[in-house]
């Protein structure tokens, strides 16, 4: 990108100018990691507070860290 805070424009010709693959994994990604965050913001919803490690509201701001949020919470987050 040429500059630090790129212009929606410049966001939409950089991603067209990506392989048809390339968007196809990205968007793949994307709905990935937003599928892992909201599971995890409904199932600590649902989920009693003693059957999970740690606070509840820091697993759910944890979720706000991208790809490492979500994977820490289902991997370690439930009792």
């Amino acid at each position: 990108m040429s500059s630090r805070n790129p212009s929606l424009s410049q966001l939409r010709t950089e991603f067209n100018d990506l392989s048809t693959p390339a968007r196809v994994s990205l968007l793949a990604g994307v709905a990935a990691e937003l599928a892992a965050k909201i599971g995890a913001w409904v199932d600590l919803y649902r989920r009693p507070a003693d059957k999970v490690r740690g606070p509840k509201w820091a697993w759910a701001l944890a979720q706000f860290i991208n790809g490492i949020g979500p994977a820490a919470y289902w991997a370690v987050g439930r009792k």
